[in-house]
């Protein structure tokens, strides 16, 4: 029988944004649980969830004080999870889209291809992020990280072909979610063109 856990309740958290230790730690145990049921549901991993869990157990302890409502730790704790796996992703997909060093790739990239390059990881890890779980499990696991397609399968407990399967559905969802934004994200307008530039400015 699942064991059912409660939030912490207000005057507990009151009590620790008044800087008791004993209902500190007490909020931090009491929201452990929840708060790794929302990193399983979010991360990419297990590892992932609890690496996230850990961070925004930590960030709960430290800035508990900055909770504006003893009634919203709940959804506070939610955010900071989810952007703890949404960072993770980033990283995984910022490493993921790095190309080999070599002569040419050396130089430093000039800052405005250094921020085209952040906002597109921004972009498709908010997109990642955005998938089921299940999906986003598969497609970092194989298209991110570059695992095998048979370790990805056994570390899912899927079937080669289940795998694929998965895996599909993953890049179509995940092709249609950036099709989606880029519909959506204005356009900057083409520049004037001026004529003492050169080229035919005829009408």
């Amino acid at each position: 029988m699942n064991q059912r856990y409660a939030w912490p309740d207000e005057p507990l958290i009151r009590a620790a944004q008044d800087g008791d230790c004993t209902s500190l730690t007490t909020v931090v145990m009491e929201s452990q649980p929840h708060v790794r049921k929302f990193a399983l549901s979010l991360c990419a991993s297990p590892q992932d969830a609890e690496d996230a869990a850990q961070e925004a157990l930590i960030i709960l302890y430290r800035k508990i004080g900055t909770l504006r409502s003893t009634g919203a730790l709940a959804s506070w704790m939610f955010r900071i999870v989810r952007n703890e796996c949404l960072r993770q992703v980033r990283l995984l997909v910022s490493r993921g889209g790095e190309a080999p060093a070599g002569p040419e790739t050396s130089a430093e990239r000039s800052a405005e291809d250094a921020v085209l390059h952040r906002l597109e990881v921004e972009r498709i890890a908010a997109a990642v992020g955005s998938l089921p779980r299940d999906q986003r499990q598969v497609l970092i696991m194989r298209d991110i990280q570059g695992l095998p397609g048979g370790t990805v399968a056994r570390a899912l407990g899927l079937s080669s072909a289940a795998m694929k399967s998965r895996l599909h559905r993953a890049r179509a969802a995940l092709r249609h979610a950036l099709e989606t934004t880029d519909r959506t994200t204005p356009q900057p307008p083409d520049p004037p063109i001026d004529p003492s530039a050169g080229g035919d400015s005829t009408p």
